[in-house]
């Protein structure tokens, strides 16, 4: 992960509410600060995953309506919470919300497909084009004239991009004389995949356990401030690494899984929990924003018995866990 640019000044995004019963689901257990107008478009719902070939709002400030934080914990910190709490019952497994990450590092020469069956769709649902596992997408003579194009697989099968695997499906947005692709997949999909992304899966599951609850933490403070109209945030280094289901495995998911829904909070904001490789990096390219995690010192801290609540409270100081779930309350 690098260093953020200049216009991001604090590890803290505090949410707007507003509008009466139009507003953010983080308000429950004061997650949120007082309620302050909205000065943009309305962040409205994606509650659920949209299904297939309906269309989705362009705007990604659409994403987090209904979603409330609870608190875990007495106050006392992170470095208090010890790992049984947060291994009682759980109910639900939280809002299945959709995050938008484009992909910014793919070459010039595009080359879509799928491990299944796949369908090409208008941004009305209009079937444009299908085909079967390993049969390419030819986009000649359908993108002119469009505003966006959907790439979807059939459920349970990944989409491929110049042969690397993704989780979701795609949307196509023209851009200049190219195309953007824009990667819509489920939450803790995309958190299993950075997971594996950042950290050598084989590390210690509580580093890796840590490193989930920094990379949704950061994710959710990206849904709330998107970069662009149509995604979230980037897969590259500049925001969070992603490499698709390439960096998935067993060890990814149980530490997603082990952590679903959690992030971290200070003082009634979401944290931006910056992270770097070590603690040189971290100081050099974070010190002037405040907390940042050391991922080699995360091992090391695991290594020696510490469990990812600890480890967190060790670099993010003062600051608290708070699950997801579904309903503001």
């Amino acid at each position: 992960m690098a260093a953020p640019p200049p216009p991001l000044k604090s590890l803290l995004i505090g949410l707007p509410l507003g509008l009466g019963a139009l507003a953010f689901g983080f308000a429950a257990e004061g997650l949120i600060p007082a309620p302050t107008p909205l000065s943009a478009a309305m962040v409205t719902a994606l509650q659920e995953t949209p299904p297939m070939a309906k269309p989705v709002r362009a705007d990604a400030k659409q994403d987090l309506q209904g979603v409330a934080a609870q608190r875990l914990g007495k106050g006392h910190g992170l470095a208090s919470l010890a790992a049984p709490e947060l291994a009682g019952p759980q109910g639900a497994p939280g809002p299945n919300l959709e995050i938008r990450i484009a992909l910014l590092d793919r070459p010039q020469d595009l080359q879509l497909g799928s491990s299944g069956g796949w369908w090409l769709r208008s941004r009305d649902g209009r079937v444009l084009d299908q085909g079967g596992p390993g049969q390419p997408v030819s986009l000649e003579g359908v993108v002119q004239g469009r505003p966006e194009l959907w790439f979807e697989p059939a459920h349970g099968r990944a989409v491929l991009v110049n042969g690397r695997a993704y989780a979701g499906r795609l949307r196509l947005v023209p851009q200049g004389s190219g195309l953007l692709l824009i990667n819509h997949l489920p939450l803790e999909d995309y958190i299993a995949s950075v997971v594996g992304s950042e950290m050598p899966s084989s590390w210690n599951l509580e580093a890796l356990k840590a490193q989930a609850v920094a990379a949704r933490s950061y994710a959710l403070a990206h849904m709330a401030r998107p970069a662009s109209q149509h995604w979230h945030l980037g897969n590259t280094t500049r925001w969070q690494a992603y490499r698709g289901l390439d960096t998935v495995n067993g060890r990814t998911r149980a530490a997603t899984a082990a952590t679903a829904g959690l992030i971290l909070s200070y003082q009634g904001g979401i944290v931006e929990s910056l992270y770097a490789a070590n603690s040189q990096i971290s100081w050099e390219a974070h010190r002037h924003l405040g907390a940042s995690m050391s991922q080699e010192g995360a091992n090391g801290l695991a290594n020696k018995g510490q469990t990812y609540p600890l480890i967190l409270g060790h670099y993010y100081q003062g600051a608290s866990l708070a699950r997801l779930k579904n309903g503001a309350g």
